[in-house]
């Protein structure tokens, strides 16, 4: 009985070209021209097929387990972790939480194997390549350092959104600072940026997108002619500010947020960490296994970072100034509020004198006149006027709206006109009365209108239309 073999194309023109072969029709060196194969694997092939015939072409691995097949413990048991306690983790990161936290020995193409299999993960598809230009590296550790922040749900539900400010390297590629603030303001990155300066030193420069924080955007002011409070704090300091007009053009710290998004919110997940507080003790600990995995070595090894002058006062340089003149009463006004200066000299001294209003993240004050604290009493508070909130701080201003006080008119109620009419019941308890109320207000209102209704039956609040009853009712 014959027997039928599973041959593949590549098996078929093997024999095609070997049979041919046998017959003397080509030699060896032809056959292994055709077959891009060596005389000594001709030698092989011929061998096998007069041994063996068509059979002996086949491959012996055919319908055989491979020697690096994973056993059947280690798949159920990457794969119970993989659907309990890292679920919802990339082929990347499981493999390395797997081999280095599971102790299991298998490659990250096994893992997104098994996760596709599984439904665990999805294959994506290639994106469009969109070419760039091509920027090499700085070569210098602290020659340029790309700051941004991303608002994310960083705790994924255990606590409220916020901001993660981004500090990176561009030399090496390593993460300098990572801090989770309100808000991407003033003195969120001037707090990032202390912390980051008394840690490295004073970067050459910071590479940021075009957000007012960083630069002024108004249209009526000229290029040059104005610098917002981080631009003259980075001033003082000798640290260049370079705003990017794309994106993509500072990409570094555009591609590291997209895989702190990733690798963040998981971290912490596995650690039980649920505020912002408990957050900001873990990220030197994550940013320390961060720049072992992906840090680069620089190409130059000259630290491009400078210490602080010992004249830099860098608390003092990193809070919110405003420039005033002070009245002949020695007065300013600062935020709806007038400040009174007091002095020990003659007065005249400090009339018209230039003073510097200092505010730091606390909201304390301090006015200064020559590099020297003046002393001060408030002396007369504003009434509130309307304030000007950036479009990225709106929903944080709008998240808590004003409740009325425990004693407003409003939880009380309020008395009316026909509440001194003992057949109308007064409002108690912060509750209007609508039965009774109705057909009064009626009344009331026919009566000042001069079309008061004759006392009859037809003319009774049961018997008027509804269109000509005003309903107080609140609901």
């Amino acid at each position: 009985m014959e027997t039928l073999l599973e041959m593949s194309a590549k098996e078929i023109n093997r024999l095609e070209v070997l049979q041919r072969l046998d017959k003397k029709q080509l030699s060896q060196k032809e056959a292994g021209t055709i077959l891009s194969l060596g005389v000594r694997q001709i030698k092989r092939l011929l061998k096998a097929y007069r041994l063996e015939g068509a059979r002996g072409l086949v491959s012996k691995q055919r319908g055989r387990v491979s020697n690096n097949c994973l056993s059947a413990e280690i798949k159920r048991q990457a794969l119970d972790v993989l659907k309990s306690k890292y679920q919802g983790f990339g082929p990347t990161l499981a493999h390395e939480k797997l081999v280095e936290k599971e102790k299991l020995n298998l490659s990250k193409e096994s893992v997104r194997k098994l996760m596709i299999a599984e439904q665990l993960w999805k294959a994506r598809k290639a994106k469009k390549v969109v070419v760039h230009q091509l920027r090499e590296r700085r070569a210098c550790f602290g020659e340029l350092v790309q700051i941004d922040g991303s608002p994310h749900d960083w705790f994924e539900g255990r606590a409220e959104a916020c901001v993660l400010l981004v500090f990176i390297d561009d030399a090496t590629g390593k993460l300098l600072q990572l801090q989770f603030v309100d808000c991407e303001s003033f003195f969120s990155y001037a707090q990032a940026a202390e912390g980051y300066v008394r840690q490295y030193g004073k970067p050459v420069a910071f590479y940021s997108d075009k957000h007012g924080i960083f630069r002024v955007n108004q249209r009526s002011v000229g290029p040059g002619l104005a610098i917002t409070q981080f631009g003259r704090a980075m001033q003082e300091l000798d640290i260049q500010i370079i705003c990017a007009n794309t994106p993509q053009a500072k990409g570094r710290v555009e591609r590291v947020i997209q895989t702190l998004q990733d690798r963040l919110p998981k971290e912490m997940r596995l650690r039980g960490i649920a505020s912002r507080t408990a957050g900001n003790v873990y990220l030197p600990e994550f940013i320390q296994d961060f720049n072992q995995r992906f840090g680069e070595e620089p190409r130059s090894a000259v630290n491009a970072h400078r210490p602080l002058n010992p004249k830099e006062h860098l608390a003092h340089i990193l809070t919110w100034q405003e420039t005033r003149s002070l009245s002949k009463n020695l007065t300013l006004q600062f935020r709806n509020t007038v400040y009174q200066i007091q002095t020990q000299r003659p007065t005249y001294t400090l009339r018209n004198a230039q003073v510097t209003v200092c505010v730091n993240a606390l909201d304390e004050i301090s006015i200064c006149y020559k590099d020297q604290q003046l002393e001060f009493t408030l002396f007369q508070p504003q009434t509130h006027q309307a304030q000007v909130v950036l479009a990225k701080d709106l929903d944080r201003t709008l998240s808590t709206p004003t409740q009325p006080a425990p004693d407003h008119p409003w939880r009380k109620g309020f008395a009316t006109p026909l509440s001194k009419n003992k057949n109308v019941p007064a409002a108690r308890g912060g509750d209007i009365p609508t039965s009774s109320f109705r057909g009064h207000f009626y009344f009331a209102l026919t009566e000042r209108s001069g079309c008061f209704p004759h006392p009859s039956p037809a003319n009774s609040v049961a018997s008027m239309p509804s269109r000509n009853v005003i309903d107080f009712r609140l609901g």
